[in-house]
């Protein structure tokens, strides 16, 4: 049911207020993999274009359409807004690719088409009375490094492009025409997770873009992700009003290789006080600033090893805790998958999992995918890689996670992600529309399960 609330949120010291000065701390999640999408989420390999690309070679214009205008159709509708509402979610974050405002082919040339269903999810939140976030996730050039910025190789070309930094700065002048006078929008989070290495490049861009987007609209609040995937804020050498300063926070032991918790990851150990330790320097520049604290992203990853996911669950209540103590907002990631992270998961008797199913095994063997992976895949091949390169180059710590990192997107994120892209999109081949349909329509809410141990996390949350 819409609520008569209609007056933009804004911020008031440390507290977000409603048009009667009510404070309001936002509860929500992110509808990751959908309007940007993700190899963990959906199922497929590599970077989103090249999915995208592999697949429309097999199904061709017509058919790959249909295919995926009924999966972003079917992936958030009305029936997830009640559900998030009922859950006493009050803001959703929705993820953007680049890709649905323009194409790299025609710079400039802005889609009014992209819109479309972002409209229609932020109109169904507005209905439950939920305000929306809207993301940037995915900019041309690639703002980081890794696959949920649509990046198909390690580094980040953003920031070394005038080009690409120009093209953002249109896009969001359209967006912010498009939003500026709907309420329910909470506001706009410009750039998901920057990673320049230089730190020289972020802090300038940051101030062209808000002044550009205050140009046009100057009701909205601006969600500012910090620089090395939203968690150093040195980058920042002034305020601004209505705005803030967005951490993300996720924790070792709840990542792909984490242990046990409390107990020790990497060589470190952790508990509460420890998750606490990291969530206040992480939000040390909003605290400094007085400024609301509004995790972006946070949460651990399940395994399906029970054992496992109870502590998993305990990173999360410790988490949660943490930040009703602190009276922060928070975002998690994320919504819906394929039963790694969401709060709704795709059936494992779906017509999608039934024909992918396989290939997500395969993929998951290999290591192909970042997240969730212990970064290993055949650890036979990888180790002496890994060991060649730290013997080797002893002294060789790359930004933005070091060597471990840098050789394993190398190896496994790349070199045999991209290969299996191509697996994926062969499983397409032959198929009818009403197949189509039936694949698209298993990530609708009817034909997922609820994760419901999250769902009461999230709801006390």
């Amino acid at each position: 049911m819409t609520s008569n609330n209609t007056a933009f949120l804004r911020t008031a010291g440390r507290e977000f207020v409603d048009q009667t000065g009510t404070v309001v701390r936002l509860r929500g999640v992110a509808v990751g993999g959908w309007l940007n999408m993700e190899n963990f989420i959906t199922g497929y390999s590599g970077n989103e274009s090249l999915m995208r690309g592999t697949v429309r070679e097999i199904l061709g214009e017509e058919k790959y359409e249909l295919f995926f205008d009924r999966l972003l159709t079917a992936f958030f509708d009305e029936d997830d807004a009640k559900l998030l509402a009922g859950m006493g979610m009050n803001c959703v974050r929705f993820p953007v690719n680049y890709r649905h405002f323009e194409d790299d082919s025609k710079p400039f040339e802005f889609k009014e088409d992209g819109f479309r269903h972002l409209d229609r999810a932020i109109e169904a939140c507005a209905r439950h009375g939920i305000y929306s976030v809207i993301d940037l996730h995915a900019l041309p050039g690639s703002q980081n490094h890794h696959w949920h910025s649509d990046n198909p190789t390690h580094r980040p070309a953003f920031f070394d492009h005038p080009h690409f930094q120009d093209r953002v700065v249109a896009i969001w002048e359209r967006i912010a025409e498009h939003y500026k006078d709907n309420p329910w929008v909470a506001g706009y989070n410009p750039i998901n997770e920057p990673a320049d290495e230089s730190r020289k490049v972020v802090g300038p861009f940051y101030t062209r873009l808000v002044d550009a987007i205050r140009a046009i609209d100057d009701r909205h609040i601006l969600f500012l992700d910090g620089n090395t995937y939203s968690t150093e804020f040195d980058v920042f050498d002034k305020e601004w009003d209505n705005t803030v300063y967005v951490c993300h926070d996720y924790a070792a032991p709840g990542m792909g290789n984490g242990g046990d918790y409390p107990g020790v990851t990497d060589g470190k150990y952790y508990d509460r006080a420890v998750l606490e330790e990291k969530y206040l320097k992480r939000t040390e520049y909003s605290r400094q600033t007085g400024t609301p604290v509004w995790v972006g992203e946070f949460a651990p990853i399940y395994t399906g090893d029970e054992r496992k996911d109870a502590m998993r669950r305990e990173v999360l209540e410790d988490q949660l805790e943490i930040y009703r103590r602190e009276g922060a907002s928070w975002s998690s990631w994320m919504y819906k998958d394929l039963g790694r992270q969401g709060v709704a998961m795709v059936r494992p008797d779906s017509p999608y999992l039934k024909r992918f199913g396989d290939f997500v095994a395969k993929k998951n063997r290999l290591g192909a995918d970042n997240w969730g992976s212990d970064g290993n895949g055949i650890i036979e091949v990888t180790k002496p890689f890994q060991d060649m390169i730290e013997h080797e180059f002893p002294d060789f710590d790359p930004y933005p996670w070091g060597r471990f990192d840098w050789v394993r997107t190398l190896i496994l994120n790349l070199a045999v992600a991209q290969p299996l892209a191509y697996e994926y999109a062969k499983l397409f081949r032959e198929l009818s529309d009403d197949e189509l349909i039936a694949l698209a329509d298993s990530f609708a809410l009817r034909n997922c399960d609820v994760r419901t141990t999250l769902v009461e996390q999230l709801r006390n949350g």
